[in-house]
């Protein structure tokens, strides 16, 4: 398990970091067949990116949610939204580029080509007590940087 300021995964170009080291090692010592990135409502990391004007990045915090600057961006492109609502959009965007940014990884890319690891995405609603899930479908997503993904298997636990 890696947990880190709005739960964010970085693509591999980014350099070494905690989160590259718990991924190799979990896919090339354990095995793991499923990554789950979770996100959550209210995510103050979120609301920290979300907050920032795009050429600021001075405090460590900023730097790396500044990871999740594709989700920002995308957020931002969608209809009129109240800041709350752009913050939840943004919340579960963040977790598809995470999704996306786990591909960038070599040992992650081949294994999820060859079907034997799935990841998947996760998004808790505090306020709702809602859970819900879905998988990367990596066959019908467009899996360049910073594209979207597709998904399968979703689903809605209240």
């Amino acid at each position: 398990m890696v947990r880190n300021v709005a739960n964010l995964v970085p693509p591999l170009e980014n350099g070494r970091t905690e989160t590259n080291a718990a991924l190799e090692f979990a896919v090339k010592t354990l095995q793991v067949q499923n990554i789950f990135v979770i996100g959550h409502s209210c995510c103050a990391g979120i609301q920290t990116l979300m907050t920032m004007q795009d050429d600021e990045n001075s405090s460590f915090t900023e730097k790396w949610v500044a990871n999740a600057k594709v989700a920002k961006l995308r957020t931002k492109e969608a209809i009129r939204l109240s800041f709350d609502q752009q913050c939840k959009h943004c919340e579960k965007e963040s977790i598809n580029c995470s999704l996306l940014n786990l591909l960038t990884y070599p040992w992650i890319e081949e294994r999820v080509r060859k079907g034997t690891l799935s990841l998947q995405g996760g998004y808790y609603d505090f306020l709702r007590c809602t859970f819900e899930i879905w998988t990367l479908d990596f066959k019908e997503s467009n899996v360049s940087h910073g594209s979207r993904i597709s998904v399968k298997d979703k689903a809605f636990w209240c």
